[in-house]
């Protein structure tokens, strides 16, 4: 089965702790702290990779999660960085956030990477946190939190050459004819639900062929499966445009080929910058030299399109068709990718201005502290020394946050609450 969109969950590593641990060393009286910095959590890394052509893996399994970093040991030896997650998936690939709708990586071409989860730092042991009045800190520094989100992974077919068409116009049968490749042929409508690729050889060179889906009428709208299919034309550098010009499905060729353009265009007018060429399919079952076929020629050139007559499965005007594509794409720059979506800031991710501000609210009785920084200082915090206490009120006091609680009414005696910790408010620490 070809899956082409899934949506997981992603986590990357937490920073191991900073250890608490002292001398202990025959003959050292009092030794002091030695306590080792944590390893830093593993990332999550996207990476495309060539052997594969679906999504289908992320079917079935959808959470991922990187290694946690190593806690610190005594002696000051640092504990060990956690192991990268490294998830594989095909050439194309977009990864989207969920929360913002953001792009953050387009995987167009094999080995292509990035990082969509940093892990954690690594907590400082205590021995960093030794000064001439604080000779035995009984405290050492959380690792740092993971980074977890929801990603959107949407694949975009890469193909030099597009295949595109009503339903039931041969784009199979000439898949089928020009490659290896085996799609599912019959008369009915969308026998081809998931894209085709072949590889059609032509005059010493070769180029890549995707059949896409059948496009109707609204498409662009996403009726039938308009947008699974349309994205799929984006990549492709050359268009040729299948039509029936017998008009057996009881349908006009030229009207045919207005609504196919007008589906393109108004899914994207980038896409009708792209090279089309026609293929007037079914030639076999009209009189080439009739009015029909003839009208529907000389509207087509009038356009600026090229027309080639063939009738897929007898493989009649087939290589000339194929030759003028292989001439086109000789002559076409691959077109960079025009999306609109925005782009996922890293930068301000990395550099959270908001990181160590202290947000400060009120819930019934209890005021309530949070914050991103206060969070990693309060889980560092040694609750039975009280070194490691006032470490932490002095981070609150030199927020702000005692002042702003102040001001919505706090007073001794009053509950102030972190995480799901309470605490009495004393005023003179």
């Amino acid at each position: 089965m070809f899956v082409d969109r899934a949506k997981i969950f992603i986590r990357s590593g937490k920073g191991g702790d900073g250890a608490v641990t002292f001398r202990r060393e025959p003959y050292v009286p009092e030794g002091g702290p030695d306590g080792g910095d944590g390893g830093k959590g593993g990332d999550v890394v996207f990476m495309a990779d060539s052997s594969l052509r679906t999504l289908m893996d992320f079917r079935y399994k959808r959470k991922y999660q990187a290694e946690n970093g190593q806690n610190g040991m005594k002696k000051k030896k640092y504990g060990k960085k956690g192991e990268d997650l490294i998830i594989k998936v095909p050439p194309g690939t977009l990864v989207i956030d969920e929360e913002t709708g953001h792009l953050m990586k387009d995987l167009v071409n094999p080995g292509d990477s990035f990082v969509a989860a940093k892990g954690g730092k690594g907590g400082k042991g205590n021995v960093h946190f030794k000064n001439s009045v604080r000779q035995a800190p009984n405290f050492a520094e959380a690792g740092g939190l993971p980074k977890e989100r929801n990603v959107i992974l949407e694949l975009k077919l890469i193909a030099d050459v597009g295949l595109v068409g009503f339903p039931n116009v041969g784009k199979s049968s000439l898949l089928s004819v020009c490659t290896k490749a085996k799609p599912k042929i019959a008369n009915y409508h969308f026998t081809t639900i998931d894209p085709n690729l072949g590889v059609v050889e032509v005059s010493n060179t070769s180029f890549v062929m995707a059949d896409i889906a059948g496009i109707i009428e609204g498409a662009h709208e996403g009726a039938g499966m308009g947008f699974r299919f349309l994205k799929h034309i984006e990549r492709t550098k050359v268009l040729i445009h299948v039509v029936d010009v017998s008009g057996s499905e009881g349908r006009d060729p030229i009207e045919d080929f207005d609504k196919i353009n007008n589906e393109l265009a108004r899914y994207s007018e980038y896409l009708m910058k792209k090279p089309q060429i026609v293929a007037a399919n079914k030639i076999d079952m009209v009189d080439e030299d009739g009015p029909e076929y003839t009208r529907f020629k000389e509207y087509v050139e009038a356009k600026g399109y090229k027309v080639f007559p063939i009738s897929a499965p007898i493989n009649v005007g087939v290589p000339q068709l194929m030759e003028e594509a292989a001439k086109m794409l000789a002559t076409v720059e691959a077109q960079p990718l025009e999306e609109t979506m925005e782009i996922f800031d890293f930068e301000r991710e990395d550099n959270d201005p908001d990181y160590r501000k202290v947000e400060v609210s009120r819930d019934n009785e209890a005021y309530v502290l949070s914050g991103k920084q206060l969070t990693k200082i309060f889980n560092s915090t040694n609750f039975n020394d009280i070194g490691s206490i006032r470490y932490l009120y002095k981070y609150i006091e030199r927020s702000g946050a005692v002042e702003k609680l102040k001001e919505m009414g706090l007073e001794e005696g009053d509950i102030i609450r972190i995480q799901d910790f309470e605490f009495e408010y004393i005023d003179e620490f």
